[in-house]
């Protein structure tokens, strides 16, 4: 890996295109086994350098220079444990997830050039929205986004803004009124544009604002206790399964830290030939991962003991670092530093046994009354995901997604620069990465953008994505396929490996700018796994046509193959198929 070039497979572009489709993800695959992403150094260090100045000096800065009494940055001894520095920590992570230079930002991300999304496409009147609930919701129909949509985000960002410089209340505390107003518009925003709600992480912090705008101090802090320990649970809950220990391996591949070629081989059961998770992926999953989650925050909730206390929130504080140095793809390293600070914060200096216990509400309907709002969306998102986005359902990092592959006849990729946006396509944004200063050429750009499928390849889901390509396109070779989540980066300005956000409202929204014939636009589908079952649920959809076929397959079925399928297809269970569909490049009328 060097500081200004990508690790690219050593294979010269003609040979590596030339390869059928399949075999292309199996060269890319064991490839980032010992390289990862590839990604060059420089890009890793614009990230530190983001997290370090922007997001922790700056906040620090803003928090000390708006906060009547709190002292300067040079005392930060004195008061970094009182409730509103935490407050506005919070507030300040949303402000900036909201504007997009947090979350779902940079190359890792699928931002090239440029290497945001977030405001430069909700700012932008024509971009593409989203509302969850066009159909039932008054007023929220439409995919365009409209002169009324850019004032409500601004507003959103005003009020963000003031609740992090205006006085405090007679209570120290950052205004209830203007945290209201935070709230409200969160909601109002996002029933217009469901991109803008979970953009701002709404589901990790529009419980704390609320919270924030109507408990005292002491009902405050424990409920936020409450809040992100349903967060760490719901978490390690959404890992039980087949799934999570297949993320383990590509994660570890990926970090950008010295080490051995052997070491990343030794989470595979293989090495580069057998790709499957091996014993130490198990370990490192679901040991250090799913315990820790589930463990750790119970302790933290109940300990009697300092020491335990400070001992487990050293754990959380570790779990969260060890996240921010995989740099996964979604990079939510903001996020990580906020909770493993408020593991300190939160449960180190206002221990259990100093009357913060979950146990020492004001009002004893609060307890049961939280622990339901909170679990709500979580249980229902767990058993009914086709519902609710994996998000709040709390299943980040899981494996256990839903995800999508789009797949173009040759040159139809490059009609979405059409779309009206701030980006093109991201084998352009490749080209014109960093004024042209830091651009590839086509090639390049090209091979390492054959890296995001390759990873989808390497888990559970990847392998029934694949094996749907293989039966609906027999010109799978001659096509450009792409990760959904990235093309959603690219025409909407955000996604978080949230699959509902390129389903068939997108595929649709794009289809009314562009009017793809039947067959130039292909796009395999899956929902995230219910708890309770052993299948993932799928659609084939044909952007000019529609859905074409439902079923499902097992993941037990899929998690047994290479992400290559070297054995064919995986079995797929079709549930019903349009009695028109004639296959690929149908002409036939489907379903919306």
């Amino acid at each position: 890996m060097g500081f200004m070039k990508p690790d690219l497979l050593q294979e010269d572009s003609q040979t590596y295109f030339a390869r059928p489709y399949m075999d292309r993800i199996r060269v890319t695959s064991q490839h980032w086994v010992e390289h990862g992403f590839g990604s060059p150094w420089m890009v890793h260090c614009l990230y530190i350098l983001k997290l370090v100045v922007l997001y922790a000096f700056g906040g620090l800065l803003v928090v000390s220079a708006t906060t009547d009494g709190l002292g300067s940055l040079g005392d930060i001894g004195q008061w970094w444990d009182q409730p509103v520095v935490y407050e506005k920590l919070v507030l300040w992570t949303v402000l900036l997830e909201v504007i997009g230079v947090a979350g779902s930002w940079g190359p890792l991300a699928g931002h090239f050039d440029p290497m945001m999304g977030g405001a430069l496409y909700w700012l932008r009147p024509g971009t593409i929205r989203l509302p969850p609930w066009p159909g039932k919701v008054p007023g929220t129909a439409g995919d365009t986004r409209k002169v009324l949509d850019v004032v409500l985000y601004m507003a959103l960002i005003g009020s963000l803004i003031a609740s992090l410089v205006l006085t405090e209340n007679s209570h120290g505390l950052v205004r209830g009124n203007i945290l209201a107003a935070v709230a409200v518009l969160l909601v109002v925003c996002g029933l217009r544009d469901r991109l803008i709600f979970l953009g701002a992480r709404s589901e990790q912090y529009l419980p704390a604002i609320v919270f924030m705008a109507v408990f005292d101090v002491h009902d405050l802090l424990i409920a936020l206790k409450l809040l992100i320990v349903v967060v760490w649970i719901g978490a390690g809950v959404s890992k039980f399964g087949k799934h999570f220990a297949m993320v383990v391996p590509p994660m570890v591949s990926n970090m950008p830290v010295p080490f051995s070629k052997k070491l990343r081989r030794s989470h595979y059961t293989g090495g580069t030939e057998d790709l499957r998770p091996s014993p130490l992926a198990w370990f490192m999953a679901h040991i250090t991962g799913t315990l820790v989650e589930l463990a750790i925050p119970l302790i933290l909730l109940f300990s009697p003991n300092r020491t335990i206390t400070v001992l487990a929130a050293t754990a959380m504080v570790i779990f969260h670092l060890f996240i921010v140095t995989t740099f996964p793809l979604a990079v939510p390293l903001e996020w990580n530093i906020l909770f493993g600070f408020a593991a300190v914060f939160l449960f180190v200096g206002r221990p259990a046994q100093d009357g913060y216990s979950v146990l020492d509400f004001s009002q004893g309907w609060m307890l049961p009354a939280l622990v339901v709002a909170l679990a709500f969306f979580p249980v229902l998102g767990n058993f009914r995901p086709d519902l609710v986005s994996f998000l709040p359902s709390l299943r980040q990092y899981a494996g256990n997604w839903a995800s999508a592959t789009w797949a173009f006849k040759p040159g139809c990729e490059e009609r979405l620069n059409e779309i009206t946006g701030p980006a093109k396509n991201h084998v352009d944004q490749l080209q014109s990465m960093g004024f042209g200063l830091l651009g590839y050429s086509r090639d390049d750009s090209e091979m390492l953008l054959q890296k995001v499928p390759a990873w989808r390849s390497m888990h559970s889901q990847g392998r029934g994505l694949n094996s749907l390509l293989l039966k609906h396109l027999p010109d799978l070779d001659q096509r450009t396929v792409r990760e959904a989540e990235f093309i959603c980066n690219s025409l909407t300005g955000w996604n978080f490996g949230d699959g509902h956000l390129h389903d068939e409202r997108l595929i649709e929204a794009v289809q009314k700018r562009l009017n793809f014939a039947p067959g130039e636009l292909v796009v395999v589908y899956c929902e995230s796994q219910p708890i309770h079952k052993d299948t993932q649920e799928y659609r084939v959809i044909d952007a000019a046509l529609g859905v074409v076929e439902r079923g499902t397959w097992k993941v037990s079925d899929a998690v047994e193959e290479q992400p290559w399928l070297p054995n064919g297809p995986i079995p797929l269970q079709v549930a019903w198929t349009h009695p028109e569909y004639a296959g690929h490049g149908t002409t036939a009328p489907v379903e919306a």
